[in-house]
């Protein structure tokens, strides 16, 4: 298409553009019709008629590219993290992001930090050093609920909050006194929301329980769903509901202050918090010496309740259950990667950017056969990288184009160019053979006579 004279030279993203700026142009001709159009006119109705129908069109195609750029922004947000964090989820949504420093407990010294706020979740980062885009690792994901933000007063320090989590609280400075209102207020704001989205969430779970209650084949899972509320203890379904909300709010507050087990108040200094990974109780770090998990690292102590509760293996059920899910997920990954399950695979050298090439696994599944899998050796539990082999160009690499490599040929599509080494002619010329049949949409035959090395 992009190739066609009659196209001039357009991309497709340009001719895709076309349909969705033809809605408006139809909304505004209407509108100018109508205004031109007597009252009288027979053609009056239908003319109002057509302007309703397509101004719902212009509205549901601009909520659409609303919805889209959203998506775009959590893709951009997703690759700067490295594709570590499962961020790119329709329900999430970018509020803010910013530089901000973090103030060390130990010595008081500024460390530079990078804030991005979600809808539902804040993604504390350290910037990575790189030339080209600036890249963060995560080092601390804080749910928003439960999350507490308020300003500190400290001295010799300008500009500082503080960000709670039920895990860590952290210590920030901004830049300015503006940017450190501007963060609270729209962290706070962003709480706020989640608090009246999840009220709303329990409301309707309530008042359905409620329903269910009196139905005649669920009367026993109705009463303990009833059982289980707040307030339903048969002395008024809202108002008992609401003190009791209050009165575990209350508790639930009081109960942060001081250690589950030994009921000893907390400090900053010889009595920290810390959380029970079973129950979610708050403990302090002598009643939560017990560690049942195999690796026996810090993120794993329980309290002593909980640790006396849990199984003579190693591993709490729960763990033990989180691995196997963990390793079935793996596993399904991984399945598409095998060699049995492919048209054709073998390791490749690849080369996108700069001058270094990896080793990688290379394979076109049976299910997929138009897509091209790569898989490198250190991205073990990961997923393998898709790439959709329509539109692409095979071909051997220009005159121009030298490599320490032999074999090498490669793969172009507009601005984007992969490179790929085989171990010899052989192989390489198989790839090619079968890359440019998937890439002209020709999946029957295409791995005919090819068998995987």
């Amino acid at each position: 298409l992009q190739k066609q004279e009659v196209c001039g030279n357009l991309t497709l993203q340009h001719h895709m553009l076309e349909p969705v700026q033809r809605i408006p142009r139809y909304e505004l001709l209407l509108k100018d019709y109508l205004k031109k159009l007597p009252e009288e006119s027979p053609d009056r109705k239908d003319a109002e008629k057509s302007l309703e129908l397509i101004s719902t069109a212009a509205n549901h195609s601009n909520a659409a590219i609303r919805k889209m750029e959203k998506m775009h922004k959590l893709l951009e947000v997703y690759e700067r993290l490295g594709g570590e964090e499962d961020i790119v989820n329709p329900a999430n949504e970018l509020i803010k992001e910013g530089h901000i420093q973090k103030l060390s407990a130990k010595n008081g010294t500024a460390q530079d930090r990078y804030l991005f706020l979600f809808n539902s979740m804040v993604l504390y980062c350290v910037p990575k050093l790189r030339l080209i885009g600036q890249k963060f690792s995560v080092r601390e994901k804080m749910d928003i609920a439960g999350l507490q933000v308020q300003e500190i007063a400290k001295q010799n320090v300008a500009h500082t909050f503080s960000i709670t989590g039920k895990k860590r609280s952290l210590e920030l400075q901004a830049r300015t006194e503006e940017e450190k209102r501007e963060w609270i207020q729209v962290i706070q704001a962003t709480i706020e929301k989640h608090k009246q989205n999840s009220e709303t969430f329990r409301a309707f779970n309530s008042s359905f329980s409620q329903e269910e209650e009196h139905l005649p084949d669920s009367s026993i899972a109705s009463t303990s769903s009833v059982e289980s509320m707040p307030g339903a203890d048969g002395g008024g379904a809202f108002g008992g509901s609401d003190s009791c909300r209050k009165s575990s709010k209350s508790k639930r507050d009081k109960e942060k202050q001081a250690c589950k087990s030994c009921s000893e108040s907390f400090n900053s200094i010889t009595k920290r918090r810390h959380h029970c990974k079973q129950c979610g109780a708050v403990i302090c770090a002598k009643c939560s010496e017990f560690k049942p998990l195999a690796d026996n690292s810090r993120h794993n102590r329980v309290c002593k309740e909980c640790f006396l509760q849990l199984p003579a293996s190693p591993c709490s059920p729960g763990v033990e259950a989180v691995g196997e899910q963990k390793k079935r997920l793996a596993a399904e990954k991984q399945s598409i990667l095998a060699a049995e399950n492919s048209l054709f695979s073998s390791y490749l050298q690849f080369l996108e950017k700069g001058k270094t090439w990896y080793k990688m696994w290379v394979t076109i599944p049976k299910t997929e056969p138009l897509v091209l899998y790569l898989q490198g050796s250190s991205q073990d539990g990961r997923s393998p990288r898709p790439v959709p082999l329509p539109g692409y160009e095979v071909s051997l690499p220009g005159s121009g184009e030298k490599f320490e490599v032999k074999h090498v040929f490669k793969l172009c599509q507009s601005q984007q160019t992969l490179y790929f080494s085989a171990e010899d002619e052989e192989l390489q010329m198989k790839w090619m053979e079968i890359l440019t049949k998937a890439a002209k949409g020709e999946t029957e035959d295409a791995a005919e006579g090819l068998g995987n090395p």
